[in-house]
């Protein structure tokens, strides 16, 4: 018997520059929470493989932590990302100079599984970054590296 194609779940926002996707993982939301909060392990669970490497910043994040990343999208960069919303074990997110956020909603189901829900949300952005953002496709983009990043963070968090 073939083994099923894990896959997360796409839904519509209702807002064009809101990509979603959520996914249920079978472990407790600290579990996830702590994978989300340590910015050196991102790469592990990046769905658009642009992460190279954490280059500063904590081991473990909190609001208004500041870390940096070694990225390839391309050509080569560096970016750094802000933390712009954290509720242990519930919510975090953070941003860039760009301004658009990526944000993690974990939702406990009282049985040992936690429904996960990640948003690129680029409604943050100044026009300017609207403009690269357009130019790039990326709202399409995001909507397949947000279910893929789920993919992986359920991988990485039920092998934990």
């Amino acid at each position: 018997m073939a083994s099923e194609k894990v896959r997360s779940e796409i839904f519509d926002t209702g807002n064009p520059k809101i990509k979603a996707a959520r996914i249920v993982i079978n472990a407790a939301p600290a579990t996830i929470f702590n994978i989300l909060a340590n910015p050196h392990r991102h790469y592990e669970i990046d769905g658009s493989k642009t992460i190279k490497s954490n280059l500063s910043g904590p081991t473990r994040l909190s609001l208004g932590a500041k870390f940096g990343m070694s990225m390839h999208l391309g050509i080569n960069y560096k970016i750094m990302n802000y933390v712009v919303e954290f509720e242990e074990n519930k919510v975090i997110a953070w941003r860039h100079l760009g301004r658009w956020r990526w944000r993690h909603e974990l939702r406990d189901l009282g049985n040992g599984s936690t429904e996960v829900t990640e948003t690129f949300d680029g409604s943050f952005a100044p026009w300017l970054s609207q403009k690269w953002l357009n130019f790039r496709k990326a709202y399409p983009w995001t909507q397949m590296i947000v279910a893929k990043s789920l993919v992986r963070l359920k991988e990485v968090a039920e092998n934990e």
